[in-house]
């Protein structure tokens, strides 16, 4: 690169003092004169690999798109129209307003998160969800640490380190992100003890592998497969005769944990937390962002005796859940308590819509597209599912809006919008699923598709 190119190339402080020109101050100067020296440093590798040098007002623009890539949030609103409802990849429960208005609350300012007002000196942070969740789930007692994952590691870290814990062979499973039950037990410093089979497990399996060095018998759910056919598993009141006999604990891992019924909104039958807990276990773990519909926690439910010897866990403190959590869940569980999570909570609202209503909407939205001159949207009968590994197998009838044309580019470009929207392809279409989009974001979804509709048009 000859010094003649090399000094054709803009001063850093010449294409800093352009750049502030269209930043307004959004960016500290310093941070600032990173990004162009980058961008400078760039245009002189073209001209030593003998590319032609930029000029500077695209040496600008460089600038301000790094600027805009630096500002722009990495986590950010994404309208769901994939069909499942707790998308774990997007995020899993929003949460109903309740719960973004405690939020509010207690961010801005102090709360009596480990403060008791009535006695005036220090309290616990746990004591806030107790009574909800006991009272919705008949259970002695309960606690919230930071998802369920942890509530399990918890459970088995407090009372079978070192001892033996029972699993069917048909829930040593392993769910989303790697999970799997048997590396669980491992860090916990329990031992695994399969018994029975994949497909066939009987009381007497677990009655048969208990010694003295057994602390537990661990039920799992099978979260996102189902075991058909030639199967069998025990009764509830099997095993809680057994641990009972026994003298071991039964801890039920229950996944997604539903306090609703699911069949009464067209899906299987499925035992809900309170089944669990009448059921006989000693203790239950399930999560609050999926079929609860409140942020990510791990609920834990159970008897006094056992919820209390969790509390003093010295693993407790590393699992703990923040301010922000228990306002969230809290609102949420108020929600139950006071009869409305299907119209307040967002999970239950989209599980529990009407396939009329959602293609009154489908139709409308179809409609307004056309008037766009969108001649390619079509209104498509479809499946939803619940997902985030809750009743798997089970799906909803659902209706979307359907694009035909150039289905991956357009896709492309709303996932690259604001807010993104992210739909599937299916049979050369994208499928914009109504029943995971809130209905006040499909005003949204027209402008966020007509968008990337115009800037597929110069290329189609």
């Amino acid at each position: 690169m000859s010094n003649t190119a090399r000094r054709g190339l803009p001063s850093v402080d010449r294409l800093v003092r352009l750049v502030e020109e269209q930043i307004n101050g959004t960016l500290p100067r310093a941070e600032l004169v990173q990004i162009v020296r980058a961008v400078v440093d760039a245009a002189r590798r073209q001209l030593a690999e003998g590319v032609a040098a930029p000029g500077i007002e695209e040496l600008a623009q460089e600038a301000l798109i790094a600027v805009e890539r630096l500002l722009r949030p990495s986590l950010r609103h994404v309208i769901n129209a994939t069909g499942v409802v707790v998308q774990t990849n997007l995020g899993r429960a929003p949460l109903s307003p309740a719960a973004l208005a405690a939020i509010q609350s207690v961010a801005q300012s102090y709360s009596n998160l480990e403060y008791d007002l009535d006695a005036g000196e220090r309290g616990s942070r746990y004591n806030h969800l107790t009574a909800l969740l006991a009272r919705l789930t008949d259970a002695e007692a309960a606690l919230a640490v930071n998802n369920n994952a942890a509530a399990v590691l918890l459970a088995l870290a407090c009372f079978c380190a070192g001892k033996e814990v029972l699993v069917s062979r048909g829930q040593a499973v392993e769910i989303g992100g790697g999970f799997r039950i048997p590396d669980v037990l491992r860090q916990s410093g329990a031992r695994l003890v399969e018994v029975g089979t994949t497909n066939r497990t009987y009381a007497h399996d677990y009655a048969a592998a208990i010694t003295s060095e057994t602390a537990a018998i661990l039920t799992v759910h099978r979260s996102n497969f189902r075991v058909v056919g030639f199967t069998h598993d025990p009764h509830e009141m099997e095993l809680r005769h057994l641990a009972h006999e026994a003298g071991v604990l039964w801890i039920d891992d229950w996944g997604s944990g539903s306090l609703l019924r699911p069949e009464r909104y067209g899906l299987a039958a499925e035992d809900t937390v309170q089944d669990r807990v009448a059921a006989g276990c000693d203790l239950v773990c399930f999560s609050g962002d999926k079929l609860l519909g409140g942020p990510q926690a791990g609920l834990i439910v159970g008897s006094s005796s056992a919820i209390g010897q969790l509390r003093k866990h010295p693993l407790l403190r590393a699992l703990r859940v923040d301010k922000l959590t228990i306002a969230a869940m809290e609102a949420t569980l108020l929600s139950y308590v006071q009869g409305r999570a299907e119209q307040e909570i967002p999970v239950w609202q989209m599980i529990s819509a009407s396939s009329d209503a959602l293609h009154t909407r489908a139709t409308a939205l179809v409609a307004q597209l056309r008037e766009m001159g969108v001649d390619s949207a079509e209104v498509t009968s479809c499946e939803s599912a619940v997902g985030g590994g809750s009743l798997p197998g089970q799906t909803l009838p659902s209706w979307a809006v359907a694009l035909t044309t150039t289905p991956d580019r357009l896709h492309t470009q709303l996932r690259s919008g604001d807010p993104a929207v992210v739909g599937r392809i299916t049979d050369e279409r994208l499928l914009l699923d109504l029943r995971t989009v809130l209905p006040h974001e499909d005003t949204t979804l027209i402008q966020a598709l007509v968008a990337a509709l115009a800037q597929e048009s110069p290329r189609s």
